[in-house]
């Protein structure tokens, strides 16, 4: 700051000049942010409504927002860039075709005088999600994917969450670019995972793809494989497939200390099912299968998968996908028993006659077994013959707070009263009565209680 001068009025008795020095001390400039607290500053901004991570609409805010941020100025474009890339979501072999392009022309771009391990925009991919790329899929475009895929997989190193859609199988190659890619060990959560039992059935265990990618993801979090499911009409070549499963070695268990969530659905029996139950989990919590209680070893794994891996277990989801026709097996009735710390049981049809005790099922005069920590329990519709099961059960949970009904909603207001008194409605408001003198809450598939 400069001199001021101060000139007095003309007629003044005395004229001069008064100089106006500072009082306050000059302010400094503003120290830039570094681009590290800007990032989190944007993913703050960006990411605090998107919540549902399936929703397309909140993913069209994140775009939109991103490419707000990148217009403003240079640095934030430096800053919004790797946010716009973390998580791409694709729903066309179209856009898939021309986001693994970008990536090959950005890899061939790329300057090894940076010493970057790894191009742009590349490894800046965190989650991949292929979920709604099914539509899309037909069996003339599954080679081309296949192929898009086994060269976009070594290009994401930073890779932590895959979802494909259910129902497309990786092939061979597809699978050995993600295994034997770098930075495999920061997958956290696979989902979709299509697995044909049947194409591997005539390897060991070791040589299956998905067990060899399996043993390089040491830090998985959440893992999703869904079956083909079982036909009764191929019963039999299925009990053929399996037989070899009795005997087949596996060089050594899987190591995944971190695995929480594990959800195993249409498969009853498979090498990587096998290897799974053969290897310690000492952290899964969440276990969501589909029940094959009916089938013996080694045709059904389901029943000694719950019983080797139950003690830990708080959560279990039996649940059956619905085709046409859908056939329904068995559950165990020992869930109870080899499942003790549960907290909530979502059960599928047909509902299983549960038991306390391994053996003997539970009477009234039998000793006491302790009280199992169960509070939420799911059905699929409310059942008169389970409910005498429910009675016997309930002096054993004591914590047992909600019971859902997860098929099911309540009627509408304005409805009339003998159409809600009828059929499933009608047994619901039962029940409803009947468990509220017990201080239990009956909800529907929505978690609504009686309007």
């Amino acid at each position: 700051m400069g001199e001021v001068l101060l000139y007095p009025r003309p007629l003044a008795r005395y004229p001069g000049r008064l100089l106006l020095l500072p009082l306050l001390p000059h302010r400094p400039p503003l120290k830039p942010l570094p681009s590290e607290i800007w990032s989190h500053i944007f993913v703050q901004a960006v990411f605090e409504d998107d919540q549902d991570a399936q929703s397309h609409i909140s993913h069209k805010n994140v775009l939109r927002s991103c490419s707000s941020l990148m217009l403003v100025c240079k640095g934030f474009k430096e800053v919004a860039i790797p946010l716009l890339y973390s998580c791409v979501r694709l729903h066309s072999v179209n856009s898939l075709e021309k986001f693994t392009a970008h990536l090959h022309s950005a890899d061939r771009m790329w300057d090894s005088i940076r010493r970057i391990p790894h191009s742009t925009p590349g490894r800046w991919v965190q989650v991949l999600d292929l979920s709604e790329l099914l539509a899309a899929l037909n069996s003339s475009v599954y080679y081309a994917v296949n192929t898009l895929l086994t060269q976009l997989f070594p290009l994401l190193p930073s890779l932590t969450q895959l979802t494909l859609c259910s129902g497309f199988l990786l092939s061979r190659r597809a699978l050995a670019s993600l295994t034997h890619r770098d930075g495999c060990f920061n997958l956290r959560t696979m989902g979709g995972i299509y697995y044909d039992p049947l194409i591997y059935s005539t390897v060991a265990i070791d040589e299956d793809p998905f067990v060899q990618l399996l043993r390089v993801c040491v830090n998985l979090e959440q893992l999703e494989v869904i079956g083909i499911g079982l036909d009764d009409t191929d019963l039999e070549s299925h009990f053929d497939s399996t037989e070899g499963l009795k005997a087949s070695p596996i060089a050594a268990p899987l190591y995944l200390p971190h695995l929480r969530r594990l959800t195993l659905l249409s498969m009853p029996s498979s090498s990587l099912m096998l290897a799974l139950l053969h290897s310690p989990l000492p952290c899964l919590q969440t276990l969501s299968l589909t029940p094959y209680d009916d089938i013996p070893f080694p045709a059904s794994l389901s029943s000694p998968f719950l019983e080797t891996h139950g003690q830990h277990l708080q959560t279990i989801f039996l649940f059956t996908p619905k085709s046409w026709p859908t056939r329904y097996h068995s559950s165990p009735t020992t869930l109870l028993y080899t499942s003790p710390n549960l907290m909530h049981l979502s059960l599928e049809y047909p509902l299983p006659a549960l038991t306390i005790s391994f053996k003997t099922p539970l009477t009234s005069g039998a000793s006491s077994p302790p009280t199992l920590p169960l509070q939420i329990l799911s059905l699929p519709r409310p059942s008169s013959d389970f409910w005498a099961t429910l009675e016997r059960l309930l002096p054993f949970l004591p914590s047992l707070k909600v019971i859902r009904m997860r098929d099911v909603r309540w009627l509408r207001h304005g409805v009339n009263s003998r159409a809600q008194e009828a059929g499933i409605q009608g047994e619901m408001r039962e029940w409803s009565r009947r468990l509220t003198r017990r201080g239990i809450r009956l909800l529907d598939g929505n978690w609504k209680e009686t309007p």
